[in-house]
């Protein structure tokens, strides 16, 4: 299953140990993102370092095994879907995963509520992504 990944479900699996940390490395998932998603994390790393409960070595073992998992798109591939991206998204900083889920075809893994309001692009939470794996 291809699935374009958020910043916000990075984050949750680098923080701590939880469902989102087991589904992201499942095999069966092929996880993308826009280029700007490790910069997002880049911003946020102290932040992250400090709410973890992982072990500062863990921590650093994952965010190298998640630059691996996750195919890094680069912005020139989805910059053709993202007019589209830009109406149909509830938030402006959400545009660049709606333009990679239309250019990939594939649907994005998210939290996020306002992200879900779109009928564009199908929007799994980790609860249902969680569900959906485990009929399998």
């Amino acid at each position: 299953m291809d699935l374009v990944v958020d910043a916000n479900v990075l984050f949750s699996i680098l923080v701590k140990d939880s469902k989102t940390a087991e589904i992201a490395f499942l095999d069966e998932l092929h996880l993308f993102a826009p280029e700007f998603i490790f910069e997002e994390y880049e911003k946020y790393a102290r932040v992250l370092a400090e709410k973890t409960n992982r072990p500062p070595e863990n921590f650093a073992r994952i965010f190298s095994i998640l630059k691996t998992r996750i195919r890094v798109i680069p912005a020139e591939e989805i910059a053709p879907f993202m007019e589209r991206a830009k109406k149909i998204s509830p938030d402006p900083k959400d545009a660049a995963y709606l333009a990679l889920a239309l250019r990939l075809r594939a649907d994005i893994w998210s939290n996020d509520k306002r992200l879900s309001n779109q009928k564009s692009v199908r929007i799994w939470r980790t609860e249902e992504l969680a569900a959906l794996l485990e009929k399998r």
